[in-house]
């Protein structure tokens, strides 16, 4: 009797643990995301966490077709310039604080005044909100605005706590309020981010976890190596080399989608005292590096031929890509002859890279191919958030970084090449780019925006304020004991209907 009674004991404790460990998702992630505010943050993964801690106005599809998410429905005048969205009844922020239309006034007020705020060029186009009901905002626009819908699908979209906002400031980010499926629960900066399920989220029923646990882990190998000691229940960004080990796990399962986003390098143009070097100075050093630069060969060699090789902000396969310029091929005597036209028979040139092996053995490649053309590339690895702060700050002369990508063009190329935009770290300023860029903005009509963007990129082509390398496509592995999970080719990870078997 005893003893049945003790192995009942032990079965319940054991039921018990399962159960509790079925509610706790751990999802390992490639870096660390920077500080959690949507008007200030600027990371892939800062943008994972919000998926489950900030709802938006608009979300996508799959397919990339905008649907609603606290917005219900939306309609435009018929001049283009007044967009009015109706708001999801019943919806509270973390906090308590309802969401309304006041808050959506509040949310687009912060995102263009807040001086830290990088979401000013995103929203630039709005003029004012005018609150026209409890559940109704009409946003009064300068200009048509194309992009603005993919904007609200984005981090322009996401509604913070107003109240939380007001009384936290810049500091938000330390303890952000949103109205996600999860809300925030505590932060170890480079170990961990914790959320717990919100009781009060307006689709809670399709909501399976109590907590997810984000946890930043850089080395690829010791990610999939946790996913398969079943220490993390997922990971994002499989290594392209362990692809086919995950694809002949049983225990595991795998998962892909095409990204909207690219990989390359930004070139400090004038970005404070380090953007006056040769490397920043003179476009044609940079056309040197250019060419440099076999982009099948990276994509052979680091990514056994999974992405994309690129030169532009769109991928080849997109509709928005400037075939005019192709992605050119390897050019080494002329690479050196332009160096050459310069006054350089060699040049040193520093580039930051993330710290992790991917990223660091592409630029290893990148490394010795431009040394051929005569560039001593001396590279500088650092953590994530770091090379982030350091690029923002004009601290850098080349950081190899990427961009997740946006479902309007606009979102791959205006806040990075604009004078004033949120994310022009370059600091690169043409005013005829700025024209073009903010002109292709207010045309609904696609074949109009395409030639606008084709005339920047025939200037850009030749300033490469971006050197661009290649398209990734969004990898995941996760545990088989998973269900439910549909990539996204935003490369975030939506947690409704997701759980465990």
């Amino acid at each position: 009797m005893r003893k049945q009674f003790l192995a009942a004991l032990l079965l319940s404790a054991t039921t018990l643990a399962t159960a509790a460990h079925a509610a706790d998702l751990r999802i390992g992630l490639q870096d660390d995301a920077d500080v959690l505010d949507p008007d200030q943050s600027r990371t892939f993964v800062g943008r994972i966490v919000y998926a489950s801690l900030c709802d938006k106005l608009v979300d996508i599809t799959p397919d990339l077709e905008i649907i609603p998410q606290l917005a219900t429905g939306w309609s435009w005048s018929d001049d283009g310039k007044v967009l009015t969205m109706d708001l999801r009844d019943g919806v509270t922020f973390h906090d308590g604080t309802p969401f309304d239309a006041e808050a959506v006034k509040a949310n687009i007020e912060r995102s263009k005044n807040m001086p830290e705020s990088r979401r000013k060029s995103e929203v630039k186009s709005i003029e004012s909100v005018d609150v026209s009901g409890p559940l109704q905002v009409k946003f009064n626009l300068t200009a048509p605005d194309a992009t603005l819908l993919a904007q609200f699908a984005d981090r322009s979209g996401m509604m913070m706590s107003p109240t939380a906002a007001e009384a936290a400031g810049v500091d938000f980010g330390n303890n952000p309020v949103c109205s996600g499926p999860f809300k925030f629960v505590e932060r170890v900066q480079q170990d961990r981010i914790v959320l717990g399920k919100y009781d009060g989220y307006w689709n809670a029923d399709a909501i399976n976890f109590d907590t997810v646990t984000f946890l930043p882990i850089p080395d690829t190998t010791v990610r999939l190596a946790n996913l398969r000691s079943g220490d993390l229940d997922m990971l994002e960004r499989l290594a392209a080399t362990d692809v086919a080990s995950v694809k002949g796990d049983a225990d595991l399962s795998y998962e892909e989608a095409v990204s909207l986003g690219y990989q390359g390098i930004t070139v400090n143009i004038n970005n404070g005292e380090k953007g006056d070097n040769p490397f920043g100075n003179d476009p044609k050093i940079r056309q040197a590096f250019n060419l440099s630069l076999d982009r099948d060969a990276i994509n052979q060699v680091v990514f056994e031929g999974a992405f994309a090789p690129g030169n532009q902000p769109f991928p080849p396969t997109s509709p928005w890509y400037d075939k005019d310029h192709p992605v050119p091929a390897r050019d080494v005597e002329k690479a050196k002859a332009l160096l050459k036209e310069a006054g350089y028979d060699s040049l040193d040139v520093e580039i930051q890279v993330a710290n992790n092996p991917v990223q660091t053995q592409m630029m290893q490649v990148v490394q010795s191919m431009a040394a051929e053309a005569g560039f001593n590339v001396k590279l500088k690895t650092m953590e994530f958030a770091s090379l982030l702060a350091d690029q923002s700050a004009g601290n850098y002369q080349g950081s190899q970084v990427g961009w997740s990508g946006r479902v309007d063009p606009d979102g791959n190329i205006h806040q990075f090449m604009t004078c004033k935009g949120g994310i022009n770290d370059s600091k690169v300023c043409i005013p005829e780019v700025d024209k073009l860029l903010d002109e292709a903005r207010t045309s609904t009509d696609t074949a109009a925006r395409k030639a606008k963007y084709d005339a920047a990129r025939d200037i850009l082509i030749d300033e490469l304020p971006i050197i661009y390398l290649y398209h990734p496509t969004w990898i995941w592995a996760l545990s088989g004991k998973m269900e439910g999970f549909t990539p996204y080719p935003d490369g975030m990870i939506r947690l409704e209907n997701v759980k465990f078997k």
